[in-house]
């Protein structure tokens, strides 16, 4: 095996389009006795067991050695440090999100940034049930990943349809668990911030195996891991403060506040203008928003007088920026146990249990209400003319928005539970090497009202008779009222189910110049289910702070899927591998789709590998795409052309509101497709270092997609039968329809270094780099619009980075060792924002430090700093996500970290 080949390959599906019958034909022949001969393994991309992992292509492999260098515990912490992965989801970004509340708790994964919904995640070459909640994006939770449980990651950066079937079109992430451990190992790691104030972390892990298989014909091994994270919020990070976002970003903030902001019609400002009131104390007031706190200063920390914020000259605006939760509080267990038997005769019973369970509380600002209340009730307008006018004239109603601080901050408990229960044989029959598997998974989760989610009726109840004060300290009876109107437990709960049944065999059929000649067959059979229910208080929107779907929104429906697909590599010369593949799939309903691909390895000198791929992938609609009710959500702060045109004197913040949104799903829609093509190789100069070079280009069309509020509102002449407005041309709300539309294509290089085995007088060296250089990534917002890029730009809901790398120094001398790491990723241009000048958001770069001492053959110590020099996110203007000033969705809040960890084996 010549150098290049001795690397780690990474793992591209090429089957070939072969027979069910063949199959069925093949595991029909009687057993035969097999002599002994080198172990065949299979490795993430292909269905062909070989002797040694080579392929067309390499998976990018962490080893579990990895992983504790960088103190990460959990499956999203890890693949947020991919180089190859972009705005994934994160606890952090479910926070930011805001409105209504879909998907919260979904940690997703995101490879080449073509969406969570087409990166598929797998556990030991398997799939998982998709996280349970409604809503844009399909995937596994990567809470539900066993962490503890992980020996190595598998990352294949290349569509593997052709073998995996429906989402792999960005690659495969494939989370491989020990498989033969015995013993007993236990793992503690404590965690805390060092500007504190929360983000502090704990951890256990208890491992125990007992059995050899070679041995004794048995192994059972089970792990079990504990963490808990303390909740961080805005008031103890300096960097919020720093942002200024006040000062920057007014027309973000809120106009909510207490004490409330009276929001007027037009006849009730004039009159107050004509009564000569000045509520900024300055100036007569002029605009429809106005609050009498404003001439002191609107109560701040968190309430401000800012004229150009959304309160406006004569109003308050509220930062909620200055307390809100930026990571939150969660406890997250998971169990995974795995037994396998030997049945004599070279085959094998396995079977594995996963459970996992992730409890988080999310916690945003205090609930906001518009409280219609007479203007008798505000002692501050007993002045006013208003206060004359008959009892029943509409204009004595003065509707006040105001922010219900005293019932506390809205809290969610999210709680995602998920279950995976698998079983099979494996071994040689007839020359085969055969493995089936029945594969059933579930998740389940409960969304759940946990504080300041209160009865409407009773607060507008309490607001209307004076006994809830929207400017001022709330009596007894008051605070009485805001926890008797508290509404608590569960208003969501979803569950996902799904059921396969995989058969697959591969062998050798001939000889060829450059080895065997080696075929896969194998086929899926899957049943695939959701069902999603809401409480009865949220179904007749009862709950103040939750958006209803309606009394239609529960849904159970279910689908079945069927696959074929086979594999066939044929080595011509030493030199040149050819393979090639294909899987046929489908989905009830939806239809079928024909993946092909075809793959070459060439190597024309020892030091040199090339490879190249080409291929097809899809990725099926999912049943919330197909079947979901018609749901009510919000968009992100957006100003409104219209408003803008009719009105020349407006500015944008007076333009700009949180719009609602139907959300409307389609049973019409058509699986998405994809072509692509790699090219690219590994140059190995000498043993202990190695360079790999690929291009990769993707593009997909007929996307499952939605258009952007955003895109909606910047083509109104095109797209403004979806806005629907009032009689003042006011938006109600923005129809988003999910359709199939438009193209996406994207490309780029990644590049592979590393240098092991530096000997030095200090003790011995290695570095490696892994980076991703994103040459293009456009999409259309529907058939024949022109290419918008979100390379290096941020657009409707987030940006790829242009650049993006994990570079590490490891020393190891005697029982000592040492890592030091850069996570980078490049800057880039900000949202555009209406009357905001363009800006540039600054690159994010964290060090990291790490350090262990093997102080004997059972226990181990380690220490570490993530975010070695307390790097703040960089600013951002972006109005897409809830949370202002930066963008979660790449970055993180809590600073600087620093962990202890031990490790003991028994023996």
């Amino acid at each position: 095996m010549t150098p290049a080949e001795r690397r780690r390959p990474a793992a591209r599906a090429f089957p070939f389009a072969l027979s069910a019958s063949a199959l069925a034909l093949s595991l029909a022949l009687p057993a035969l006795a097999q002599t002994a001969a080198p172990q065949r393994v299979e490795i993430t991309g292909s269905a062909i067991k070989r002797i040694d992992g080579e392929t067309a292509l390499p998976v990018q492999v962490i080893t579990r050695e990895e992983i504790d260098k960088t103190g990460v515990t959990t499956a999203a912490e890890l693949i947020s440090r991919l180089s190859a992965t972009a705005a994934n989801l994160t606890d952090g970004g479910s926070v930011a999100y805001g409105g209504f509340r879909d998907q919260m708790g979904f940690n997703g994964a995101n490879l080449r940034g073509l969406g969570v919904s087409s990166t598929l995640v797998l556990l030991n070459g398997r799939r998982m049930a998709n996280f349970a909640s409604p809503g844009d994006a399909a995937g596994v939770d990567l809470n539900a990943i066993p962490a503890a449980a992980i020996e190595r990651v598998e990352v294949l950066l290349d569509g593997a349809s052709s073998l995996y079937g429906s989402d792999a079109i960005g690659g495969v992430i494939n989370f491989i668990t020990r498989k033969d451990f015995n013993g007993l190992e236990l793992r503690a790691q404590v965690g805390n911030t060092t500007e504190g104030g929360g983000g502090n972390k704990r951890s256990v892990t208890l491992a125990g195996g007992l059995g050899d298989l070679g041995r004794d014909g048995y192994n059972l091994m089970a792990v079990a891991d504990l963490q808990k994270t303390s909740k961080l919020n805005a008031l103890n990070r300096r960097f919020i403060s720093d942002l200024q976002i006040p000062q920057r970003l007014p027309d973000l903030l809120s106009s909510a506040t207490f004490p409330g902001n009276l929001v007027l019609s037009s006849s009730q400002r004039d009159t107050l203008a004509s009564d000569g009131w000045k509520p900024n104390g300055v100036d007569l007031i002029s605009t429809k928003r106005a609050n009498p706190s404003a001439a002191t200063g609107c109560n701040p920390p968190a309430n401000l007088y800012l004229p150009e914020g959304i309160g406006g000259v004569d109003g308050c605006t509220f930062d909620y920026m200055r307390d809100i939760e930026l990571y939150p509080e969660s406890t997250k267990s998971s169990v995974f146990g795995r037994g396998v038997l030997d049945l004599g005769g070279g085959h094998q019973g396995f079977a594995e249990v996963s459970l996992a369970r992730a409890r988080t509380l999310y916690s945003g600002t205090p609930n906001r209400i518009d409280a219609d209340i007479d203007v008798g009730k505000i002692p501050f307008l007993a002045f006013s003319s208003l206060n004359a006018l008959a009892a029943d004239d509409e204009d004595r109603i003065i509707t006040v928005r105001t922010r219900l601080v005293d019932a506390g901050l809205r809290t969610s408990e999210l709680v995602s539970t998920t279950q995976r229960v698998l079983a099979g044989t494996n071994g040689v029959l007839a020359g085969w090497d055969y493995e089936w598997a029945v594969n059933h998974s579930t998740s389940k989760v409960s969304d759940r009202d946990y504080q300041g989610y209160l009865n409407e009726q009773t607060i507008r109840d309490g607001f209307a008779d004076g006994t809830l004060n929207p400017f001022g300290t709330q009596t007894a009876a008051g605070l009485a009222m805001f926890e008797a109107a508290q509404i608590r437990g569960e208003v969501r709960r979803a569950t996902g189910a799904m059921t396969s049944l995989d058969v697959k065999a591969s062998r050798g059929l001939m000889k060829l110049d450059g080895g065997d000649l080696a075929v896969a067959v194998g086929s899926e059979f899957r049943r695939e289910k959701q069902d999603y229910h809401q409480s009865q208080a949220l179904a007749d929107d009862l709950i103040l702070g939750e958006t209803s779907q309606g009394p239609g929104a529960d849904f159970g429906r279910s689908r079945k899927v069927a696959a074929v697909f086979g594999e066939v590599s044929a080595p011509i010369t030493r030199q040149l591998e050819l393979t090639g593949a294909m899987r046929y799939e489908k989905y009830q309903v939806s239809g079928g789709a024909l993946s092909p691909k075809l793959g070459m390895k060439f190597v024309p000198m020892s030091e040199l590998l090339l490879r190249a791929s080409v291929g097809k992938g899809f990725r099926a609609p999912s049943m919330t795409d197909l079947y979901r009710p018609v749901t009510e959500g919000s968009s992100a702060t957006l100003v409104d052309p219209l408003c803008m045109q009719l009105d020349p004197d407006a500015t944008p913040t007076d333009c700009s509101d949180i719009w609602t949104t139907l959300n409307y799903s389609n049973p019409k829609l058509k699986p998405e497709k994809s072509r692509q093509f790699s090219l690219g190789g590994v140059f190995e100069p000498r043993r202990g270092l190695s360079v790999s070079v690929d291009y990769w280009n993707i593009q997909k069309s007929d996307l499952i997609s939605t258009l952007g509020v955003d895109v909606i509102l910047g083509n109104l002449a095109k797209y403004g039968s979806l806005v629907h407005r009032d009689s003042d041309q006011v938006i109600e709300a923005i129809d988003l329809i999910k359709q199939n539309r438009g193209k996406q294509k994207i490309s780029g290089i990644d590049l592979g270094v590393a240098v092991t085995r530096i000997k030095s007088p200090i003790g011995e060296l290695g570095v490696s780099l892994n980076g991703t250089l994103t040459l293009q990534s456009k999409s259309q917002t529907g058939d024949g619009d022109p290419y918008v890029s979100n390379l290096g730009r941020f657009i409707n809901d987030g940006v790829v980075q242009r650049w993006r790398h994990t570079l590490a120094v490891d020393w190891s001398q005697g029982a000592f060792s040492a890592s030091l790491s850069n996570n980078y990723l490049s800057g880039y241009q900000d949202q555009a924002i209406v009357g905001k000048p363009d800006r540039r958001v600054s690159e994010y770069s964290l060090w990291n430090l790490s350090g262990a001492w093997e102080f004997n053959n059972a226990l181990t110590l380690r220490a570490g700093v993530r975010n070695l020099f307390d790097t703040a996110p960089p600013f951002s203007q972006q109005a897409y996500f809830f949370i202002s000033g930066y963008d979660p969705s790449y970055t993180d809040p809590r600073g600087r970290f620093v962990y202890l960890s031990a490790q003991y084996k028994f023996k």
